[in-house]
């Protein structure tokens, strides 16, 4: 079983040999410190596992085996921001626990974890107080002994880790009163980065084509390396249920899938389209579970506006037991597809694209020459699709067209974003535009999933002998709110459509 917890520290080390003999200063009456609470010295032994490429290390996290003090055991840090990670823990064992396996599997995949460095600390540990006697913060300083093979190396380190909900600002405060000292904040973000540096075993850069610098090649895949560390960095979020991680998860898929269609100038589609349709895949199948959140947000959305006087029968109860019945398997359903051989296969498939990409002439271009041309192709494709929708009369036919215009507008929207470094403004402009329309056809796809949904709610209250009101009551204000969104696409689609905003690309 593993806990998890949120660490909001900064680190510090003494900038010359003086300021280490005179050691820390009195921290009393910094910031809101009343008191500093001796609580003595531990001895601390970790082991830090890793892959031998130090895949781990490269992207920030550390994952520990650790004995002495009061949380021996094994540790997993994620970061989460600069001087923030979570921290998650398992109870000590000889080997790394399965839930933090899972954690860092989109990292390490078939590569194997084995130790790498050994650090042994001597840690002195105070209490920051407040006048309450609460405490703000704990006070660290550690004598550390790093050990990678012969190698060796020592230091001494001052860490100050905040209580749960103690202001950040306290760090701030800490560090002018160290600085005044001689204490200056440590460069290295963990123990572990230091004692790679320490012992001449920094993690190697990754080997990743991209053609000569400033082409459209190096700028395209660049993007591209962004959106696959999104997707592997959001895994274990994922794996966590945090909140938002299944949709950034799936935003990094798409953005990918769209750049190889965008982008077929530069990169040969005969190798990105395997992995496109890949992607799809991984989509679809996170998409169970966050698809039905969204469903349920909006139906509740929708009942919370209705007069009670249109609430009739057990509403809530029955939502209650459609959204149990239609989520109970999907989380199960989305770590079940990230344990599986496809998915790293995937991740493989990714990363051997940007190690060795298929690049065609474009890529040889300035980026100029190429993303503006790539962009408003995305463009041209949108507009067929949406005035061939408008042409349509009104119901499924129009309501599948519709669709696959937002689908578009999704991949306007992407491929401006992803042009703004070079193109600037003008790409800002249309990708905001193309948000615009995305949002509102949004809008109207999300109606129609939710009067199919509205549609079977109302099956289900009738079969059970209840009354079914309520359920056309919501059907023909959702059917109420397509048709407005119908209405206001000319409009919006005019705005879009302006020349001038899609000369400014050229």
């Amino acid at each position: 079983m593993a806990d998890t917890k949120r660490e909001i520290e900064r680190k510090f080390e003494f900038s010359k040999a003086k300021s280490a003999r005179r050691g820390l200063p009195d921290l009393t009456g910094t910031a809101a410190i009343a008191a500093v609470s001796d609580q003595g010295t531990v001895d601390l032994d970790a082991v830090y596992y890793d892959t031998p490429d130090q895949r781990l290390a490269a992207d920030g996290l550390t994952l520990r085996r650790r004995t002495g003090g009061a949380d021996a055991g094994w540790h997993l840090k994620l970061p989460v921001s600069p001087g923030v990670r979570d921290e998650v823990t398992s109870a000590l064992s000889d080997t790394v626990p399965p839930a933090l396996a899972a954690l860092v599997r989109s990292r390490v995949r078939g590569a194997g974890l084995r130790p790498q460095v050994r650090l042994v600390s001597s840690r002195r540990v105070s209490h920051l107080l407040d006048a309450d006697g609460a405490l703000l913060a704990e006070l660290s300083t550690d004598e550390v002994l790093a050990e990678r093979g012969e190698a060796s190396a020592s230091w001494t380190e001052v860490e100050v880790e905040l209580a749960d909900g103690v202001d950040p600002e306290l760090l701030d405060a800490v560090e002018k009163t160290f600085r005044k000292a001689g204490l200056r904040v440590s460069d290295a973000p963990s123990k572990l980065a230091r004692a790679l540096v320490e012992t001449d075993a920094a993690p190697p850069a990754r080997p990743e084509g991209g053609g000569p610098e400033g082409t459209a090649g190096a700028y395209v895949l660049a993007y591209l390396r962004d959106q696959r560390d999104a997707l592997v960095a959001q895994d274990p979020a994922v794996r966590r249920g945090l909140p938002d991680s299944v949709h950034q998860m799936r935003v990094a898929t798409r953005r990918l899938r769209s750049a190889f269609k965008t982008y077929r100038k530069v990169l040969d589609r005969t190798a990105t389209d395997p992995i496109g349709e890949e992607l799809r895949w991984l989509a679809a199948e996170l998409g169970v579970d966050r698809d039905q959140e969204v469903l349920l947000e909006r139906i509740q959305t929708r009942l919370g506006e209705l007069p009670r006087t249109l609430v009739i029968g057990p509403v809530r109860s029955r939502l209650r037991t459609w959204n149990t019945a239609r989520r109970s398997a999907s989380r199960r359903r989305a770590v079940a597809v990230l344990d599986g051989e496809r998915y790293v296969s995937l991740l493989d498939s990714l990363d051997a694209l940007l190690e060795a990409p298929p690049l065609l002439k474009g890529a040889e271009a300035q980026p100029r020459a190429v993303l503006p041309k790539a962009v408003l192709g995305d463009y041209a494709r949108l507009a067929v699709r949406v005035e061939g929708a408008l042409a349509l009369p009104e119901g499924e036919e129009r309501d599948l067209a519709l669709h696959d215009a937002r689908k578009a507008a999704k991949r306007l929207r992407y491929a401006a974003e992803s042009a703004v470094p070079a193109l600037g403004k003008p790409a800002k402009h249309l990708a905001k535009a193309g948000k615009t329309v995305q949002t509102l056809l949004g809008d109207h796809q999300d109606s129609v999933v939710a009067r199919e949904a509205l549609r079977g709610l109302a099956g289900q209250a009738a079969g059970a002998g209840e009354s079914a009101f309520t359920w056309g009551v919501l059907y023909a204000r959702e059917e109420a709110l397509a048709e407005r969104r119908e209405r206001e696409l000319p409009d919006i689609w005019a705005k879009t459509a302006d020349p001038a905003l899609r000369g400014a690309l050229g």
